[in-house]
C-alpha cells in the first residue's frame, strides 16, 4: 500500500492512534503542555551548555562584539531552522500523521523497500535509513551531555562538591535506565507542567539581566552575526558547531509529531519554548556583557546566590525530561525499524495498556545505558561531550532537507522552482552547521559516526541475510495452488483450526508442506496468514484484512498493519468470520517455521556478515512472541537454509 496521496494531509489532528489521546479527550491546552515535556525536553537543556561551548571551545574572546554576534546567531538559528524550517515547513510532511525520517522516507520511497526499486529511490532510502541510524547516536549523547551539564550546576552552587559532579551524573544515569521497565506514563504526566516551570525560570533570569542592559537587544539585527561572521574568520565557522546546540531539539518536532499533531507543537513552540529561550541566551549575553568571567557558566551565574541550589534541582529534572524523550524515541526508533524489517525480532514490553507508543525494550534499554553511563566516564565533562554532540543531528537534519524536497515535488506536485527556493536556503544552513561539525570528528565527533555505521551495518546484513534465505526457499517452494492440487481428497482432517504463518509470497508455507507429509494429516479448518507491514504509520480497522478462499476450508488471510503499530495476531483473529463459523483464538493451533542458517559454498555475503546475520537470527526474539501468540499454542517447524 502506498502511502503517497493520502498521507500528505493539511489536517492538524494527531495520528490516527494517538498516544496521548488526541486533542478531543484532553483539549488543545492539555496537548500543547504535554508537547513541552516530550518534545522540546532536549532544545530546553540546551542554555545549560551552549553558550559557554560557543566561547570557550573556540577560544573566542568575550567582548561585546562577539557577544551581540552570538546572541544574534542564535536568535537567527533558532528562527529559521526551527520555526521556519520544521514548524512552518517540515510539520506539514506528515505521514497519516505521523513524522520523523522514517516517516518521511517512507513517503518518498512510496513504501516499497526492496532492491529493485531503481537506483535514485534506493539511494534515498538508504540515505533515509543512514539519518534513523545517527538519531541512535544522538540517543546516547543526550542523556549523557543533559545529566552531566545539569550536575556541573553543583560546582558553581557548592564548589565543595566538585568532586561529586561524575558521580551523581552516573547514579542519576543508572536510576533513570532502571525506571525504564515501569514506562513513562506517571511520570510523563509531570513532564509538561515541569517543563512549563523551568521554561518559565529560564525566560524570568532572562528578563532581570535584560532589563540591567537593554543593550544586548541590539542582537536582533542579523548584522551583529553577519559581523561576528567575518570578524573572527575561521574560529567564527568553527563556532558554529557549538551554536547549532541551540536548534539540537529541532529533528524532535517532527518526530514527535504523530504524539500531539501540528497545532499543539506550534503552540507551545511560539507561545512558550521560543520565547523563553530567546530571553534567556539573550540574559546570558547581557551577563557576559558585564562579567566576561562568567563565560564558565552563564546559566548557574545568572540568578542570585540564594537561587544557585533550586536552579540546580531544576536543571536535573529538566535534565532527566530530556533524556527521556530521547530514549522513548530511541525505542520507538526500534520499533519501527524492526516493523520494517531491517532488524530482527527483539523482545518489546508494553508498559502502557492505553497508549500503544509506550514500550520497553531490554536489550535497547541497556545498550543505552551502557553508552551513555560510558560516555559520561570518558569525557568527564559536558564540554568535553559537546565535541561529540552535533554531527549526528545535523547529518539527520541535512539528510531531512533533501528526503523533504523529493517529498514535495511528489506528493505536492511543486514545481523543480518552487522546491528549490524552499530547500536550497535549508540545505544551506544545514551545510554549515555540518561543515562546522565536521571538524569536532577527531574530539568525539567520532562516536555518533561509528554508532550510526554499526546500525547501519546490522540493518544491511539483516535485510540482505533475510533476502537471501527467501531466495533459498524460493528454490524449494510450491505454490498454494499446486499444493491443493495434490492434496490428496481423502486427506484426514483433525478437528479445530490451524493458523500457519507465512510470508505471504504465493507459496505454500513449508510449515504446512512439512506437516501434511509427515503427518498426512490436516486440520478441519486451515488459516495462512502473512501479517504485512504498511508503508503508513496505522491500518484503518475496515482495511486490516485481504481474504482469499482456496476451497476445501483453506483460507489464506493477509493481515495489515502500520509501521507505528504492532501486531497482536489472537486479537485480529478472534470473532472472526470465516468458512462460515467465528475463530475462536483461544482453541486454535498456530503453526511457525524456525529457519537455521548454516554456512555453505554459496557466496552471497561477506563470511564476516553471513555470521552477523546467523548470531543476528539466533538471538532474535520469537515469532510466537513477537505476533503475540499464546505460547501453549504454538508449534514450531524447524528447517535449515545454507547462504
Amino acid at each position: 500500500m502506498s502511502p503517497t496521496g493520502a498521507a500528505a494531509t493539511e489536517t492538524d489532528e494527531p495520528g490516527q492512534h494517538d498516544h496521548v489521546g488526541g486533542r478531543g479527550s484532553i483539549g488543545l491546552a492539555a496537548l500543547s503542555v504535554a508537547a513541552l515535556g516530550i518534545v522540546f525536553g532536549d532544545i530546553g537543556t540546551s542554555p545549560l551548555y551552549a553558550f559557554r561551548e560557543t566561547f570557550e571551545h573556540h577560544s573566542i574572546l568575550v567582548d561585546k562584539p562577539n557577544v551581540l554576534g552570538v546572541c544574534s546567531l542564535i536568535l537567527w538559528s533558532l528562527i529559521l531552522v526551527v520555526s521556519i524550517k520544521y514548524v512552518v515547513f517540515i510539520l506539514r510532511a506528515d505521514n497519516r500523521g505521523e513524522g520523523g525520517i522514517l516517516a518521511l522516507t517512507s513517503l518518498v520511497v512510496g513504501g516499497d523497500t526492496s532492491p529493485r526499486i531503481g537506483r535514485r529511490l534506493l539511494g534515498l532510502l538508504f540515505l533515509g535509513l543512514f539519518g534513523m541510524a545517527l538519531l541512535y547516536g544522538d540517543g546516547i549523547i543526550t542523556p549523557a551531555i543533559s545529566v552531566l551539564s545539569a550536575t556541573e550546576g553543583l560546582e558553581v552552587a557548592a564548589p565543595a562538591l566538585s568532586s561529586w559532579v561524575l558521580p551523581i551524573a552516573v547514579a542519576i544515569l543508572i536510576v533513570l535506565f532502571l525506571l525504564q521497565r515501569r514506562g513513562t506514563g506517571a511520570v510523563g504526566a509531570l513532564f509538561g507542567p515541569v517543563m512549563i516551570v523551568w521554561f518559565s525560570t529560564l525566560a524570568v533570569l532572562g528578563l532581570a539581566r535584560i532589563s540591567g542592559n537593554l543593550e544586548i537587544l541590539r542582537a536582533v539585527n542579523p548584522g551583529h552575526a553577519f559581523e561576528y561572521l567575518t570578524s573572527n574568520g575561521f574560529d567564527a565557522f568553527l563556532s558554529l558547531g557549538s551554536v547549532f546546540l541551540v536548534v539540537t531539539g529541532g529533528e524532535a518536532l517532527y518526530a514527535d509529531l504523530g504524539h500531539f499533531g501540528r497545532r499543539p507543537i506550534r503552540i507551545a513552540w511560539f507561545a512558550v519554548a521560543f520565547p523563553a529561550l530567546v530571553i534567556n541566551y539573550f540574559g546570558q549575553g547581557s551577563l557576559l556583557l558585564e562579567k566576561p568571567e562568567a563565560i564558565s557558566s552563564p546559566l548557574f551565574l545568572m540568578g542570585p546566590d540564594w537561587a544557585r541550589w533550586p536552579l540546580v534541582i531544576m536543571a536535573a529534572l529538566a535534565a532527566v525530561i530530556a533524556s527521556q524523550a530521547l530514549i522513548s524515541g530511541v525505542f520507538s526508533l526500534t520499533v519501527q525499524a524492526i516493523q520494517l524489517d531491517y532488524l530482527p525480532r527483539l523482545t518489546v514490553r508494553h508498559t502502557s495498556a492505553q497508549h500503544i507508543g509506550q514500550v520497553y525494550l531490554p536489550l535497547v534499554n541497556l545498550l543505552l545505558a551502557i553508552g551513555c553511563i560510558s560516555l559520561v566516564l570518558t569525557f568527564q565533562s559536558s564540554a568535553g561531550l559537546a565535541a561529540a554532540y552535533g554531527i549526528a543531528v545535523t547529518g539527520t537534519m541535512g539528510i531531512t532537507t533533501v528526503l523533504f524536497y523529493f517529498f514535495t515535488r511528489a506528493t505536492w506536485g511543486w514545481s523543480t522552482t518552487k522546491a528549490l527556493a524552499v530547500c536550497v536556503p535549508f540545505a544551506v544552513m544545514d551545510f554549515a552547521f555540518f561543515g562546522a561539525n565536521v571538524f569536532k570528528i577527531p574530539a568525539g565527533g567520532w562516536f555518533p559516526l561509528v554508532v550510526a555505521a554499526m546500525i547501519m551495518v546490522a540493518m544491511t546484513t539483516w535485510r540482505t541475510g533475510r533476502r537471501v534465505v527467501a531466495e533459498q526457499f524460493a528454490a524449494n517452494e510450491v505454490t498454494i495452488e499446486e499444493f491443493m492440487r495434490t492434496l490428496p481428497e481423502d486427506v484426514v482432517r483433525a478437528p479445530g483450526t490451524a493458523v500457519f504463518m507465512f510470508r505471504g509470497n504465493g507459496t505454500a508455507p513449508p510449515a504446512l508442506r512439512t506437516n501434511t507429509r509427515h503427518n498426512r494429516v490436516l486440520h478441519e479448518r486451515v488459516i495462512l496468514l502473512s501479517v504485512k507491514t504498511d508503508s503508513v504509520p496505522y491500518v484503518n480497522t475496515e482495511h486490516r484484512f485481504e481474504i482469499l478462499d482456496f476451497g476445501r476450508r483453506i483460507v489464506q488471510i493477509t493481515a495489515h498493519h502500520g509501521f507505528m503499530e504492532e501486531p497482536d495476531v489472537p486479537a485480529w483473529l478472534d470473532g472472526m468470520e470465516v468458512g462460515g463459523a467465528p475463530i475462536v483464538a483461544s482453541e486454535t493451533t498456530f503453526f511457525l517455521g524456525r529457519e537455521t542458517v548454516i554456512p555453505s559454498e554459496i557466496v552471497a555475503m561477506a563470511p564476516w556478515r553471513e555470521r552477523l546475520f546467523a548470531v543476528m537470527l539466533r538471538t532474535a526474539a520469537s515469532a510466537s512472541r513477537f505476533f503475540r501468540l499464546p505460547p501453549d499454542q504454538v508449534v514450531e517447524v524447524g528447517s535449515q537454509v545454507k547462504i
